[in-house]
């Protein structure tokens, strides 16, 4: 259903690079480029941590705007969203355990579908209403590391970090 519905946004809106279906995911934090083993060793603490399993279920299309052209859709959360925040904070606080910067924004749950070819953004379509999927549960962490290149990212996981 998910494939359906980017395919759809895609025709609809071809002033966005649309995620590949398979690319999707929740960020939690954005590290950066850090090496490696700093990064593992905020891993490895998080898999010590007594960190939690939680459900969470999709909700509407949402946008980040840049005044009145849209830079980034996606799809929001209609449950789960605390529990996702509670964890970003756990991992936020790791993160700054190990000497990195407190991220400046505020954490906003959300899973990105999309975002615009141009730099300032472009007009949103109306896209229709996002599919009604079932909830699941998040039972676990996962760091990757993401590698740029012209058909998009291609994401590598380094370590997977099981929620309890």
């Amino acid at each position: 259903m998910l494939d359906t519905y980017l395919r759809d946004c895609a025709a609809r809106a071809p002033e966005f690079r649309w995620a590949p279906a398979a690319n999707l995911h929740l960020t939690v934090r954005f590290l950066g480029h850090v090496d490696a083993s700093l990064a593992e060793g905020i891993a490895d603490r998080l898999a010590e941590a007594d960190l939690r399993s939680f459900d969470l279920r999709l909700g509407e299309t949402g946008t980040f705007k840049r005044g009145r052209l849209a830079r980034v859709v996606w799809l929001g959360l209609t449950s789960g969203a605390e529990e996702i925040a509670a964890l970003a904070a756990k991992v936020e606080a790791e993160c700054e355990r190990a000497g990195l910067e407190r991220e400046a924004r505020r954490f906003n749950a959300h899973l990105t579908l999309a975002r615009a070819r141009a730099r300032d953004g472009a007009p949103l379509p109306e896209l229709g209403p996002a599919p009604e999927l079932d909830a699941w549960q998040a039972d676990e962490l996962i760091l990757y590391r993401s590698h740029l290149g012209r058909a998009g990212s291609v994401y590598e996981p380094i370590s997977r970090i099981r929620l309890s």
